[in-house]
């Protein structure tokens, strides 16, 4: 049977290579079943927005006129004909559009806004929202660039040190804030642990950003997972994906989406961002036994979400319901 080739178009600002999502499934070249990944391709099947709101590009736009942007208005006609392009020759039943952004409150407005856009060119949209037009789990991504294969049958790797945080400076949002007002009651304990990051505070201490999360969440038996956003039944993030693909038992603060979606004991919950969550933290951490005796649930919340949760089998599984 020919697979269905997906497409791939987002407007997160970082460029989006070839092999996007290959690591993702045991197959060469980002095939699953009946469909087979490919970011770029020309003319696919299907095309996949993810956390796209870029449809404005669609509609005629009033021509630039300033000498000193010329250069940047070319980039942006390309940017406009690549949208329209695919938009023009795959049909509205074959676009899927999905948002994974956090549901902050303060963004409520826009983002109902793009809903309703997305609803006007796309056959089926999704997001972490109840007013999502199909309100839903984000498919799961992770930033490991280890293979399939490789975390679908490895043990868990050595441990070494104890607790991590892979988090950033971000302060967009009230929940970002907070975020790192709990980062600072944690420098300002004596709580040991290692933080890794972009954009950190000078301040928090941190050891820098990674190119690849596995090189250091493998290494620990813990891993603080705080999600910019707990108020719905629906999000849920890589924070997680992440913490239990390199065999770390996650302590969490998010909503209550992980517990529909994970086995019990697979992760532990943060009580609160505050002096009784950084002393249940110190308790937990204190040794490795936590880790020790859940590591059968990790195994197994590992295999829910390589073969279960992965994005790239919710797609196979939807082209075929499409089919």
């Amino acid at each position: 049977m020919e697979k269905k080739i997906v497409g791939m178009l987002t407007s997160y600002p970082s460029s989006i290579p070839t092999d996007w999502l290959w690591q993702q499934t045991p197959h060469p070249f980002g095939v699953w079943g009946n469909i087979q990944m490919q970011a770029h391709a020309s003319n696919p099947d299907l095309l996949l927005l993810y956390n796209f709101n870029e449809f404005s590009s669609l509609t005629p736009q009033k021509p630039g006129f300033w000498e000193g942007f010329r250069q940047s208005q070319k980039r942006q006609e390309g940017r406009q004909q690549e949208i329209q392009a695919f938009f023009h020759q795959i049909p509205k039943e074959r676009i899927i559009s999905l948002v994974r952004e956090p549901p902050f409150e303060e963004k409520q407005a826009k983002r109902i806004a793009e809903y309703q856009e997305a609803s006007a060119y796309c056959g089926y949209v999704s997001g972490p929202d109840d007013f999502a037009p199909i309100p839903d789990y984000m498919p799961a991504i992770w930033y490991h660039s280890n293979s399939f294969r490789e975390l679908n049958e490895m043990g868990p790797p050595e441990k070494q040190r104890s607790c991590c945080w892979i988090t950033s400076g971000i302060s967009r949002t009230d929940e970002h804030r907070q975020r790192l007002t709990f980062l600072k009651l944690l420098r300002e304990s004596d709580l040991n642990f290692d933080l890794y990051g972009r954009d950190l505070p000078e301040w928090a201490s941190g050891y820098g950003s990674l190119g690849n999360k596995w090189n250091c969440m493998a290494g620990y038996y813990y891993n603080l997972a705080i999600e910019n956003y707990a108020g719905n039944d629906w999000y849920v993030s890589e924070k997680l994906w992440d913490a239990l693909l390199a065999w770390c038992l996650p302590i969490y603060s998010g909503g209550p989406a992980a517990d529909k979606l994970l086995p019990p004991g697979s992760f532990l919950r943060l009580p609160s961002q505050d002096e009784k969550g950084i002393a249940y933290i110190k308790e937990v951490i204190a040794t490795p036994d936590a880790w020790h005796e859940r590591r059968d649930a990790i195994a197994e919340a590992r295999q829910i979400i390589l073969h279960k949760l992965n994005l790239v089998k919710w797609l196979s599984d939807l082209v075929e319901r499409l089919a």
